[in-house]
């Protein structure tokens, strides 16, 4: 793709604008998916009855319209950003009481809507948008104390887990907290807050594995594992053994024979059996590139709305990838949460797609930033002035 400086096109603008390495780390990492989902989705989709390859086109179908969203999204300024959000958490705040009445209930919990044949999961996509909202919120608590931003902020926070636990959805609640109290103290604003969310969140925790039996029973299973426990956790630890460091070889695992998510939850598990843990280690660091790119784009952002959205939707993606190679590796309790741009899932996919979208346009250069480095239209002109002319 080439563009001309002198061209003032809102493509043009974008191009000479957009972080480009973040942006070709993002697109490694969804080809990465593509590649990988030839490996863990043909298994899962014959024990299904479908055909071998029917999620790989899912996958393929989803990464393509995943790539247009977060490209058309990158084009947006901050100000567009934060519309975007709002609508979006309205309309995903919607769905997350319509799925409490109308929800498909699957392995105990309510999380997805049917509509058309096709199931939505609602909170995927009212992450990145909370995010965005807090963010500014936050931001407007410090700059306009006088504002009861902080209040709504809290408010919006506490109806957002609500809403999760309800389904309930323990792993997304934890997820949500961490990145909001990260916010909360990156925000400057007072540490007793993130300290009564601590405890609000260790107090929830406790309370669905009370309440939860599905919770209790993995949260039991990982703290005092059974002697030939033949999970899928159990599964996911030993392709990590069979693997070696450098795997069997692509097609050649047989652990995803046995593993119901392998093409979704436990697709790690999967590349550690066929690519081995060197290629782990590889998408480990890939993920981590993404966080630490932009968090270093957030250190320079003089805006605070925009630096608390870029830090919020930064980990939001790299707590995300790392909470589901935890579990994968036996560090953590099963969670049903997804590897981005790795696992099958519409929902997810696009949902990602959004939140790289919202975090390739925050970290954009901007004018007003001063970091915007083009020619100017017209050359400078020559001084007029004699050279021999005496200046006092």
């Amino acid at each position: 793709m080439k563009f001309s400086r002198a061209d003032r096109s809102r493509l043009a603008e974008w191009w000479f604008t957009v972080d480009h390495v973040l942006l070709y780390a993002i697109l490694i990492i969804v080809a990465a998916g593509v590649v990988l989902s030839l490996a863990a989705s043909p298994a899962v989709a014959v024990k299904k009855g479908l055909s071998p390859y029917y999620f790989v086109e899912r996958h393929v179908i989803f990464s393509l319209a995943g790539i247009v969203i977060m490209l058309a999204v990158s084009l947006l300024g901050p100000a567009a950003v934060r519309r975007l959000a709002i609508l979006t958490l309205a309309a995903s705040m919607i769905g997350l009481v319509a799925v409490y009445f109308m929800g498909d209930e699957i392995n105990g919990a309510r999380r997805w809507l049917s509509i058309e044949g096709h199931s939505i999961q609602p909170s995927e996509f009212a992450k990145p948008a909370f995010v965005v909202v807090s963010g500014w919120l936050l931001a407007e608590a410090r700059r306009r104390p006088d504002m009861p931003a902080l209040t709504l902020a809290m408010s919006l926070f506490a109806i957002f887990a609500g809403l999760l636990v309800i389904q309930p959805d323990v792993g997304q609640t934890m997820l949500v907290t961490m990145v909001w109290m990260t916010m909360l103290f990156v925000s400057g604003l007072a540490a007793t807050g993130a300290a009564v969310v601590a405890v609000a969140g260790a107090v929830g925790l406790y309370g669905a594995y009370i309440y939860f039996p599905h919770v209790a029973f993995r949260i039991d299973r990982f703290i005092n594992p059974q002697t030939g426990d033949f999970s899928q956790g159990d599964r996911a630890i030993r392709s990590f053994v069979e693997g070696g460091f450098l795997g069997r070889g692509p097609g050649e695992g047989t652990i995803k024979t046995s593993l119901p998510d392998a093409h979704t939850d436990y697709i790690f598990a999967v590349v550690a059996e066929e690519y081995g843990a060197l290629a782990c280690l590889a998408l480990l660091c890939l993920f981590a590139f993404v966080v630490l790119r932009a968090l270093r784009h957030a250190e320079s952002e003089p805006d605070a709305a925009t630096r608390l959205g870029i830090v919020g939707l930064s980990l939001m993606f790299g707590l995300q990838a790392l909470i589901n190679m935890g579990v994968n590796v036996g560090l953590l309790p099963a969670k049903g949460m997804t590897l981005p741009f790795l696992s099958a899932g519409g929902s997810s996919m696009l949902a990602i797609s959004l939140t790289l979208g919202m975090l390739l346009a925050l970290t954009r250069r901007r004018p007003d930033a001063d970091r915007l480095k083009k020619p100017p239209l017209m050359p400078s002109l020559p001084s007029l002035a004699p050279n021999n002319e005496t200046r006092t």
